[in-house]
């Protein structure tokens, strides 16, 4: 079971109106806000696609402005993503293949042109391997 917490930004003028969806809606518990349109909530999901899903559902919500993940807990994830790099090479077999090109290899860290959604059944698939 993954926990996320989720700041929500909206204009002053509006922060009753969404602070009134979140509290309805199903994809989320909201816990509070402040007069500046700031409101904390937290959504759980069985894995990562399942909190995206989420956190797409609250962004949709007429309003709102932004709705970044703060902090997120993984129960269940986080030790089988320690298993794996706990048994695995410290560097990436590819890299030491002289058969794969240097412009083959796909590089993942950049958040910002990342499939999140894809991103994320590939993580979620990690322990099931």
């Amino acid at each position: 079971m993954n926990i996320s917490s989720i700041v929500v930004q909206t204009v002053p003028k509006y922060i009753d109106e969404v602070v009134e969806s979140l509290k309805n809606c199903e994809a989320c518990d909201y816990h509070f806000h402040d007069e500046k349109g700031r409101i904390i909530i937290t959504i759980e999901g069985e894995g990562v696609e399942e909190e995206l899903k989420k956190l797409r559902v609250i962004e949709g919500i007429a309003h709102v402005m932004s709705a970044d993940m703060q902090m997120a807990y993984s129960e269940d994830e986080l030790d089988a993503h320690m298993e794996v790099i706990n048994n695995s090479d410290v560097v990436p077999k590819m890299l030491n293949d002289d058969t794969i090109r240097a412009e083959d290899i796909v590089y993942n860290g950049d958040l910002k042109k990342k499939d999140l959604e894809g991103f994320a059944k590939t993580f979620d698939q990690t322990h099931k391997e």
